[in-house]
């Protein structure tokens, strides 16, 4: 990936697809129907969880494409 935009883009996709997931993760923990491989996980966790996965896929990607943002003067 010689273009640096590119990269930029599937980074933020990345971090969309990881909100996304983390939000599947803790309704699944939050209702009880976790995965066998998570144990018993208390529903609290779970609940947090989801919060940090929603704020991860809507404002994550904003602060990162802020950041990369041209300057206006280029």
């Amino acid at each position: 990936m010689s273009d640096p935009a590119a990269g930029r883009f599937f980074a933020l996709q990345a971090v969309r697809l990881s909100g996304a997931i983390m939000v599947l993760l803790g309704v699944m923990i939050g209702t009880g129907r976790a995965p066998s491989f998570l144990g018993s996980v208390p529903q609290e966790v779970g609940f947090v969880l989801a919060v940090l996965g929603m704020a991860e896929f809507f404002y994550v990607p904003r602060l990162l494409a802020r950041k990369w943002r041209t300057p206006d003067g280029q």
